[in-house]
């Protein structure tokens, strides 16, 4: 069996071990169709064969963005890398602004598009790349080539020799992708990633995720674009998995019901949505149905792995599993077995009901410059502990310094920031890179993940607040939609919610109230902002007297990627919210 070095070695190992008939499956025209790993494999080398034939060299960069996850997208990355170009792929959702930036900046020569809306934004800068030859879309779109074209041009197999000797010439030190955060501020950075920080970081991190080879079925829908969800792909590939790709976020309902997978993976503000849905549907029961749905629910909530709650806890959960939370897994096709989270810190309520509900949640850590990931839970060998991110995965090291900043060592940390040393140098230091974030590790070896260090702030009475800890909590009230806790160098803590506004409406029905029709109406609506003061004061309990939040103000905007609140995994942009929200801060502290 041929070793794993190279990103595009695996779907050769794959084709070796079984040439699975779904390799990879995407939905066109209604319809599931399906790529065998033979035809992936021909298909990555039709494309390397044309780029070639275009006069693609090694070390040139093409960039690929896409709206959502599909087969194109993984033959394009395993056919540009085999000829030892770089795939860089692009967030959709960013600004023309950032496309003209980061495709001037990595100095992109082809860019292959999914849709009409990301060549619009294309065609906007087009005449303001300056090393860019060609632009190719996925789906068929009138006045620009197709992917096609290029299946077309590399048909002829003569210069398949070409394409193994640039394969072989690719070492797995040799950079293979670069990323660009989007970050919470300024410009883009550019990660640099080789085929062996990736390659090593799925060998190491695989053994985490339980898989029956050859026969799971994964659901992929996290942006591909992101490396949380590449390296899940390539463990897919690694252990023969099928890969069916949603069609969207709209559609992941539909989609989930339609594929039945075994496993996916999650942000934690997608599974809190989940959860919000499957509570809701609760409420609406009645008599002997609601108080059971309730009674599993408070169940779950006291979840502990490994048989740590006892017998008689035991007894009931087994009897809520085949009541209660049997419909969950159905709703979520019925043979899920396995969610792994990434990117944000997950609710330990959602850790708990899940795993009580057969559908466990493994929460993993990581940063894109570590190709991502640091650590995982994993169910074997007593290696899932609830509100934690696991033990560090095999080959990679953590320590923590003396402020609390979690320093990681490994082949999975990243070769730099592409043209920028002195950033660089900034974050690696003594081989390790520093992550920025503050945590911990228990005497059994497990990462607690207690904020951001730039996140945290002092109040004005020099006291420390962990904003990230604040707002899950907080989150976990119905009401609150989004919040973003405030206050650095002021005298109290103080937050910018958004209200959970669909709830808010369906509360209005239920209590016949009239809080208003618009959003605008909502938040300035005495009785709502009395309720979610009530959520804010019984949440306020579970931190110190200086952490409580003393004041609050409702947007009545949804917090998005499009409106610039959120990054493209959904976490707080927050020096842009803060000066969104700049009048609301001056309510807040009148002295500011």
């Amino acid at each position: 069996m041929n070793s794993i070095t190279r990103l595009f070695d695996f779907p050769y190992y794959q084709l070796q071990k079984n040439n699975i008939p779904a390799a990879l499956v995407t939905k066109y025209d209604g319809k599931w169709v399906k790529t065998s790993t033979q035809e992936y494999v021909d298909q990555s080398n039709c494309i390397s064969r044309a780029l070639l034939r275009l006069g693609v060299q090694k070390n040139d960069k093409i960039a690929v963005i896409s709206s959502s996850n599909r087969t194109e997208w993984n033959i394009m990355d395993i056919g540009v890398l085999q000829v030892g170009a770089q795939n860089v792929p692009i967030y959709p959702t960013i600004s023309e602004d950032d496309y003209e930036y980061i495709l001037n900046h990595c100095e992109a020569k082809y860019c292959f598009v999914s849709d009409d809306e990301v060549l619009r934004k294309i065609n906007l800068i087009k005449k303001n790349l300056k090393n860019l030859i060609e632009v190719y879309s996925f789906n068929h779109i009138e006045g620009c080539k197709n992917w096609k074209e290029l299946l077309q041009l590399g048909k002829d197999f003569s210069n398949q020799d070409e394409v193994e000797d640039c394969k072989n010439r690719v070492k797995p030190e040799d950079l293979a992708t670069i990323i660009y955060t989007s970050g919470t501020t300024g410009r883009p950075k550019g990660v640099m990633l080789s085929h062996h920080n990736i390659v090593s970081n799925v060998i190491d991190s695989s053994p985490r995720i339980p898989f029956d080879e050859g026969t799971s079925v994964a659901l992929s829908f996290l942006p591909i674009c992101h490396i949380f969800e590449r390296v899940i792909l390539y463990i897919y590939q690694y252990y023969s998995v099928s890969i069916y790709f949603a069609e969207s976020i709209d559609k992941l309902s539909d989609n989930i019901k339609e594929v039945k997978p075994t496993v996916f993976s999650v942000v934690p503000r997608l599974l809190e949505k989940v959860y919000d849905k499957i509570y809701a549907k609760g409420t609406e029961l009645t008599g002997i149905k609601k108080a059971l749905f309730f009674w599993a629910i408070n169940l779950g909530l006291k979840y502990e792995p490994y048989g740590a709650n006892g017998f008689w806890y035991e007894i009931q959960l087994t009897i809520a599993r085949k009541l209660i939370f049997s419909k969950w897994k159905e709703g979520l096709g019925g043979n899920l077995n396995v969610m792994v989270s990434g990117s944000a810190a997950l609710q330990t309520r959602l850790t708990r009901v899940f795993a009580a509900a057969e559908m466990p949640v493994m929460e993993g850590y990581g940063l894109t410059e570590t190709s991502p990931v640091i650590s995982v839970n994993c169910h074997k060998e007593g290696g899932f502990r609830i509100g934690t991110v696991g033990r560090v995965i095999q080959n990679v090291e953590v320590k923590i310094a003396e402020d609390g900043e979690i320093l990681c060592k490994g082949p999975n940390v990243m070769m730099g920031y592409y043209k920028d040393e002195s950033l660089t140098t900034e974050v690696l230091k003594d081989g390790y890179f520093m992550t920025g974030d503050i945590g911990e590790i228990d005497k059994d070896g497990f990462l607690k993940i207690t904020d951001r260090k730039k996140e945290m702030f002092k109040t004005s009475g020099g006291k420390y607040i962990a904003p990230q800890i604040i707002e899950n909590v907080m989150k976990q009230s119905r009401f609150i939609e989004q919040i973003m806790v405030i206050g650095d160098g002021e005298k109290m803590p103080a937050a910018f919610i958004q209200p959970n506004f669909d709830f808010i409406r369906e509360w209005e029905k239920i209590h016949g109230l009239e809080v208003g029709k618009t959003n605008e109406e909502i938040v300035s609506n005495r009785k709502v902002i009395e309720r979610i003061q009530e959520e804010v004061e019984r949440l306020n309990e579970k931190f110190g007297n200086w952490e409580k939040i003393k004041r609050f103000e409702l947007t009545p905007d949804v917090w998005s990627i499009d409106g610039g609140h959120l990054t493209p995994t959904l976490k707080l942009r927050r020096k842009i919210v803060r000066e969104k929200y700049k009048d609301l801060y001056t309510k807040i502290y009148p002295n500011s």
